[in-house]
């Protein structure tokens, strides 16, 4: 089972979408995953190396298909990020999501504050697109926090960009060299 299928948003369980990006066919798949992507830099609570499983069937070699899921997968990221950024922006200002989460009973924001200022502080944007490199780690944790300390649009979507591909491909490289001891 996926994290997908133990998490529910909302009561709502999004494990469907999980499986369908796992039967993405054609061109029409790109789609899908792009889709998946997006959302899931923002609202939903699985992990993006999902994309690498479709089953896309473009007639291109394996390593563009490869190569194009990355892009399309790292493209919608940085698109959800944006709707995130400005969700971030938007609770920044207003202060109630904060608020509410600060008054939780575990202390998310304070706790990811602490990290997400050390590493930005630290290494700025190029911090988020290292977070962001983690395999398995969800990614909306790292987009929230970065969001509220960070201000720059076109940044914040090319280290969100760029850490989504870079994710990928560590994860690529790791499954290869794993399979290369076998």
């Amino acid at each position: 089972m996926s994290l997908l299928d133990f998490a529910a948003v909302g009561g709502v369980d999004f494990a469907w979408l999980e499986h369908l990006v796992e039967r993405a066919t054609g061109w029409g798949g790109l789609v899908i995953i792009w889709i998946y992507s997006f959302l899931i830099a923002f609202a939903l609570p699985g992990v993006s190396e999902v994309v690498l499983a479709a089953p896309l069937n473009l007639g291109l070699s394996g390593a563009a298909t490869t190569t194009l899921i990355i892009f399309v997968s790292a493209f919608g990221k940085a698109a959800g990020s944006v709707f995130a950024f400005h969700i971030g922006q938007e609770a920044k200002e207003s202060g109630r999501i904060i608020g509410f989460l600060r008054r939780s009973r575990f202390d998310i924001v304070e706790w990811s504050e602490r990290q997400t200022v050390k590493i930005a502080q630290k290494w700025g944007y190029a911090g988020l697109a290292l977070a962001l490199c983690v395999p398995g780690f969800p990614d909306t944790i790292s987009i929230y926090a970065f969001s509220v300390l960070e201000e720059d649009y076109v940044k914040f979507a090319l280290a969100t960009f760029v850490g989504s591909a870079g994710r990928l491909v560590l994860w690529l490289a790791g499954a290869e060299a794993v399979l290369s001891v076998f």
